[in-house]
């Protein structure tokens, strides 16, 4: 069966986890005090506060200590989905700022026409909110990538971890998981995806990543189709 949809992981796949984790990551943490002060009474952002004090167990924390819970989720790499609602706005704000743009990996760029000129679906997947997702394809170093995408997919289809999050993407494209290859650089991810029947490749960008059972590329030149 011929592969009709690609769907990529973000962070070690199409995107450098290093731009992540020492770009955006950073960024979201030292200017969270000043956005939530500025903010708290926007519809989104007070809806994402009620529901940080939900998680945390904490019905009375005082706006200071919400911040507190965010910088500390943030230090942890939590994927809660208010934590990111939230660094997709603040980042949104630092692509608008032009502070930096979204690094994502040459050979993906590169790929990008080949694969949509077969007449193949181009999907990302990824623990960042869909808006944090469009802001980094949209501020590529490249310029909009988002032309090319056909859809994105967060934490809210669910966790990437499991098995239903790839059955509902399946449903939400509506074609057989044979039929989607997923592209990650997690072993686990891939399990899963595998586990809901799709077809699955590893992206292999550090020495050290645990290889999954299945097949491997080191870059996006490598994947051919029928």
């Amino acid at each position: 069966m011929s592969i009709r949809a690609i769907i990529v992981d973000t962070a070690g796949t199409t995107t450098d986890l290093n731009f992540i984790q020492d770009v955006l990551f950073p960024y979201s943490r030292t200017a969270m005090p000043e956005f939530l002060e500025k903010n708290q009474h926007n519809v989104l952002v007070d809806y994402c506060i009620s529901d940080i004090k939900d998680i945390a167990l904490e019905p009375d924390a005082s706006l200071a200590r919400v911040t507190e819970i965010l910088q500390q989720w943030i230090d942890e790499d939590r994927k809660i989905t208010p934590l990111k609602t939230l660094q997709g706005l603040i980042w949104k704000q630092g692509y608008n700022n032009a502070e930096f743009t979204g690094h994502i990996y040459p050979d993906f760029i590169e790929s990008i026409e080949r694969i949509t000129q077969k007449g193949i679906r181009i999907y990302s997947f990824s623990s960042g909110s869909v808006d944090a997702q469009k802001l980094l394809f949209s501020h590529s170093d490249s310029g909009d990538l988002t032309p090319s995408f056909s859809g994105h997919f967060d934490t809210r289809t669910g966790n990437k971890l499991d098995k239903q999050a790839y059955c509902n993407i399946c449903n939400t494209i509506s074609l057989k998981p044979k039929q989607i290859l997923f592209v990650s650089d997690m072993a686990e991810e891939l399990k899963a995806a595998e586990a809901a029947g799709m077809t699955t490749c590893q992206m292999l960008r550090l020495p050290e990543q645990v290889k999954a059972k299945c097949k491997t590329v080191t870059s996006f030149n490598e994947l051919q189709f029928d």
